[in-house]
C-alpha cells in the first residue's frame, strides 16, 4: 500500500502583511483540488500591533493530504517568514529538515532589533534548507506595469509567496487569478498588481534552480458528494438557517459582536432572503433579551457570544429556563478569564454553561467537534430547543470557528423534520404549563392567538395555569418537572472506537479536542499499542450508556483545554478515576503532545504530569529554576 502524502504549510508575517489572505486562497486551491484538509489561523488580539514586532505576528497554517486527516497538523513541513518577527515566534514550530523561506528585505537593523535579535539569525539555523527570497524586490519589479504606488505594490507581496507555494505543490492558479480581479473589481489596477505578483512567484520557482523539484499531493478519496471549503462560524450559521427551514421558522439573531464569534453575526446578515433577521443590538443582555422575545413570538430566537458575553447574558438564560421558550445560545469560546485572550482557544466555559446561573436552571449543552461538524450541531440544538421548549448551549471555540475543512453539503429534506407544534385554540381554557406526556414540554403559544392568553414572566408559574405561584409544594414540583424535561431529552448512545477491542484505556475528549484525540489515538495505535477513543457531542444531558462505557475501562483520560472541568464531572457522576490532560496556552492540543501523554499513560508514569505543569507554574510565580 502506498503511504498516504501530506504536507504542513504555514504562512507568517506582521498582521498586516495579509498572511490570512494568502493562507485562505491556498487553502482554496487545495480544496478545489480536491484535497482533504484542515487549517488553523492565528492572529493578533490588538486591531493594528506595532509594525514588525512579536505581538503583530499573524499565521496561517494549512495540512492537506490525500487522505483523511483530523488536524491542521503539528509543525509546518515549509514555513513563509515575511519578517524577523514572524521567524521568531514560528522557527520553533518547523519540523528538523523543514523549509524555511524567508523575505530577507525585511531583514533589516531596524526589524531585526525590534523582534530582539543582535545579529543575523538565519546564519545560525542549522537542520532546515533555508531559501532567501527578497520577495519584496522582486514584487516591486513584477507590478510595475500595473502602474500602482509603492505602498500598493508593498501590499503584493503575500501573492508572490502564494504563487511559489502553488508552484512548490503544484496548486492550479485559475482560481486566484479570477479571484483577486474580482476582489478588486473597482480597482482594476490593484487586482492586476496582485496577479502580476502572484504569477512571478511561480516563475520565481518554475526558473530558480535553488528549488529542486515540486511536490504533487493528489485529491483525497472522500465520500461521493457535493464539498465545498467552510469555516466552523459559517457551517454554524449555514446550519442555523437549515433548522430554521426544516422548522418552517423564521430565524432572528440578536447579537452583539465579538471576536470569536462576531462572523456568525456576518454570515447571517447575508442570508436575509432565506428567512433570516438580524439584529446588532447596544450590548449582551440586549441581544439575548431581543432573541428570546423573538422566540416569545414564535421565531426561532438565536443570540451569539464569546468569553465574557455569556455571564452577561446568564439572567436572560435563566428567564428562558423559567418562561420555557426555544432559544440557542451560541457561545464560542476563548481563552479567559475577564478579556483574557480574544483572537485564541479554550474550553473553560462547560462548567458556565452548565451551572452558570441562579437556581436550579437546567439547559442542553452540545458541543461541535470541527468546523464541518458545526452545521449538524446548529441543527441538533435548535431540533432539542424547539422540541423540548428550553435554551440550549452550543459550544464552539475559536479553534473551531476559525478553523476550515471540505464540508459535505447536505440534502434540505435529509435533515431531521423540527416540529414546532404551536398550540392552538380549543374549547377548553388553555393551560399554558400543561405538559405533553412524552417531553414534558410546555405549549409554545403565539401571542395575539385568541383563546391562548397567559402570564409569562420571570416569577415561579402555577403547575398549569400559571399564575404567579408562591406556594412550596408547588416550586417544588416545577424545579424537578423542569430537570426531568431536560433529562428526558433523547441523547444518542456514545460509541467508542476500540479496533479490535483490546484497549486498556479509554481517552474521552468534547469539542475541537476530537482531532488532536483521534491523530493521537492514530499514532499510538501505529505503535502496536491498543487505546480507546469517546468523543461526546451531548454535554447535556450526558449519554445514557456513559458510565457503563467509562467503567469498562481500566484507565480513563480526559484531555481538555482547561484545568480539568469535564474530567471533575465525570469523577463526581461516575466515581470513576477520571485523569485530566490540560492545556491552558490559548493553542489547540498538537497530536504529538498528546501522543506522549497517552504512551505515558500505557507505561504507567502520567500520574505526576498535571502536577509538574502545577509545580512548575507555582515555581515560575517564585522566580525559581522550572530547568533544574
Amino acid at each position: 500500500m502506498t503511504a498516504p502524502k501530506r504536507a504542513v504549510v504555514r504562512f507568517a508575517g506582521d498582521s498586516g502583511d495579509g498572511m490570512q489572505l494568502a493562507g485562505d486562497r491556498f487553502t482554496a486551491e487545495a480544496a478545489a483540488f480536491g484535497n482533504d484538509l484542515a487549517t488553523q489561523p492565528n492572529f493578533p488580539a490588538e486591531i493594528r500591533a506595532p509594525q514588525g514586532t512579536l505581538p503583530g505576528v499573524s499565521s496561517f497554517q494549512i495540512h492537506f493530504a490525500d487522505y483523511d486527516i483530523l488536524t491542521p497538523g503539528d509543525r509546518p513541513d515549509v514555513l513563509v517568514v515575511m519578517n524577523p518577527a514572524a521567524l521568531k515566534a514560528n522557527v520553533g514550530d518547523l519540523r528538523a529538515g523543514g523549509v524555511l523561506l524567508v523575505n530577507t528585505d525585511e531583514f533589516t537593523k531596524r526589524n531585526l532589533t525590534k523582534a530582539g535579535y543582535e545579529g543575523d539569525p538565519l546564519a545560525e539555523l542549522t537542520g532546515l534548507v533555508v531559501h532567501e527570497v527578497p520577495m519584496s524586490t522582486l514584487t516591486r519589479g513584477a507590478v510595475e506595469p500595473a502602474g500602482v504606488g509603492k505602498r500598493d505594490a508593498a501590499r503584493a507581496k503575500n501573492m508572490f509567496a502564494l504563487g511559489l507555494l502553488c508552484w512548490m505543490y503544484q496548486r492550479p492558479t485559475e482560481g486566484t487569478e479570477r479571484f483577486l480581479r474580482e476582489k478588486f473589481a473597482r480597482k482594476p489596477d490593484i487586482g492586476e498588481a496582485n496577479v502580476l505578483a502572484f504569477r512571478a512567484g511561480w516563475n520565481y520557482g518554475e526558473t530558480t534552480e535553488a528549488f529542486a523539484s515540486t511536490i504533487e499531493i493528489a485529491p483525497a478519496r472522500l465520500p461521493a458528494g457535493t464539498y465545498r471549503q467552510v469555516t466552523g462560524n459559517v457551517a454554524l450559521s449555514q446550519g442555523l438557517v437549515a433548522a430554521g427551514r426544516r422548522a418552517g421558522l423564521p430565524v432572528f439573531l440578536g447579537s452583539y459582536p465579538i471576536t470569536p464569534a462576531s462572523d456568525i453575526l456576518h454570515e447571517l446578515s447575508r442570508l436575509t432572503r432565506f428567512g433570516v433577521t438580524t439584529f446588532q443590538a447596544e450590548d449582551e443582555i440586549a441581544g439575548i433579551g431581543a432573541a428570546l422575545g423573538a422566540a416569545f413570538g414564535g421565531a426561532l430566537g438565536v443570540t451569539t457570544t464569546s468569553g465574557p458575553g455569556l455571564a452577561l447574558k446568564s439572567e436572560t438564560i435563566g428567564l428562558a429556563v423559567m418562561t420555557e421558550l426555544p432559544l440557542l445560545v451560541v457561545d464560542v469560546q476563548r481563552g479567559g478569564p475577564s478579556t483574557g485572550l480574544p483572537t485564541k482557544t479554550e474550553q473553560a466555559d462547560l462548567l458556565q454553561a452548565l451551572f452558570g446561573r441562579n437556581g436550579e436552571s437546567p439547559v442542553p449543552v452540545v458541543a461541535p467537534r470541527s468546523p464541518a461538524d458545526c452545521f449538524g450541531a446548529a441543527v441538533e440544538a435548535a431540533r432539542i430547543a424547539v422540541t423540548y421548549r428550553t435554551p440550549v448551549l452550543l459550544l464552539s471555540d475559536g479553534a473551531i470557528a476559525n478553523g476550515s475543512e471540505p464540508w459535505r453539503i447536505p440534502e434540505l429534506d435529509d435533515l431531521p423534520r423540527i416540529d414546532p407544534a404551536f398550540a392552538e385554540a380549543g374549547g377548553e381554557a388553555f393551560a399554558p404549563y400543561r405538559r405533553d406526556p412524552y417531553t414534558l414540554a410546555r405549549p409554545w403559544a403565539v401571542p395575539g392567538t385568541a383563546g391562548l392568553e397567559h402570564r409569562i414572566g420571570g416569577l415561579e408559574k402555577s403547575h398549569q395555569d400559571g399564575a404567579i405561584s408562591y406556594d412550596p409544594d408547588n416550586h417544588d414540583l416545577m424545579v424537578r418537572l423542569r430537570q426531568a424535561k431536560l433529562d428526558r431529552v433523547d441523547v444518542p448512545d456514545l460509541v467508542v472506537d476500540d479496533p479490535g477491542g483490546r484497549a486498556r484505556t479509554l481517552v474521552v475528549g468534547w469539542g475541537s479536542s476530537y482531532g488532536p484525540i483521534g491523530a493521537a489515538c492514530r499514532r499510538v495505535r501505529g505503535r502496536g499499542v491498543p487505546i480507546a477513543q469517546a468523543h461526546l457531542r451531548h454535554l447535556n444531558p450526558l449519554p445514557a450508556n456513559l458510565g457503563e462505557v467509562l467503567r469498562s475501562y481500566e484507565r480513563v483520560v480526559v484531555p481538555e483545554m482547561n484545568l480539568g472541568q469535564l474530567s471533575m464531572l465525570l469523577r463526581a457522576r461516575y466515581l470513576v478515576d477520571a485523569q485530566p490532560v490540560t492545556k491552558v496556552a490559548g493553542q489547540a492540543f498538537l497530536a504529538e503532545e498528546l501522543e506522549e501523554v497517552l504512551l505515558e499513560v500505557e507505561a504507567g508514569t502520567m500520574a505526576a504530569t498535571e502536577r509538574n505543569k502545577m509545580a512548575a507554574a507555582v515555581a515560575a510565580a517564585r522566580g525559581e529554576d522550572t530547568a533544574k
